[in-house]
């Protein structure tokens, strides 16, 4: 196994509040079986802090904002659990920042399983997308981006990301039905 799908902030608590994350569940959904009959890792990464707080950066507005919205972003809550149907030979890894190798395990997981080149999909596109490309990158992963398994709550920043960014980083961008399993770029 060479590839992974890696798909971030899928979580009750995110499609349960913001239109464009549910708008992902569908192509994401009907994707799942075909990346595990390919062989690829699933991965599910999802985003919470701890009860106390004690993993809030205290400077950062943004993420007391995340942490102060209740149970939706507190770990073992009901919104923090992944709205995608998890496999058994699925992987879960739970992440306290944008990127969803920051802090957690990510990385040794897909070495240990051989993988070389990443699929990446998830909410938001400007946030956890770009930020988990942007470590995949620097840790020598190929990196693909599945455009209608990614949203952001603004259109056009998605669009930007998907148009300009990605591509001039050398990030193949394709739909989630384009994607058959195989590795890129």
């Amino acid at each position: 196994m060479t590839t992974a799908l890696i798909i971030g902030d899928i979580q009750r608590g995110v499609t349960g509040t913001y239109a464009f994350a549910r708008d992902v569940v569908p192509p994401l959904t009907g994707l799942l079986p075909r990346a595990r009959a390919a062989g690829a890792l699933v991965v599910f990464v999802h985003f919470a802090f701890r009860g106390n707080g004690a993993d809030v950066p205290p400077g950062s507005a943004l993420m007391r904002g995340f942490f102060e919205a209740g149970d939706a972003f507190h770990e073992g809550a009901a919104g923090t659990e992944i709205d995608l149907p998890v496999a058994e030979e699925d992987v879960v890894v739970l992440k306290r920042r944008a990127s969803a190798f920051a802090g957690t395990d990510l990385d040794l997981v897909l070495r240990a399983r051989g993988v070389d080149t990443l699929a990446v999909a998830g909410v938001a596109t400007s946030a956890m997308v770009a930020a988990t490309c942007y470590d995949a990158a620097d840790r020598g992963y190929g990196v693909s981006v599945l455009r209608d398994g990614c949203a952001d709550g603004d259109a056009a920043m998605h669009d930007f990301f998907m148009d300009a960014v990605f591509p001039s980083r050398g990030f193949a961008v394709l739909t989630c039905a384009a994607w058959n399993g195989e590795p890129r770029p």
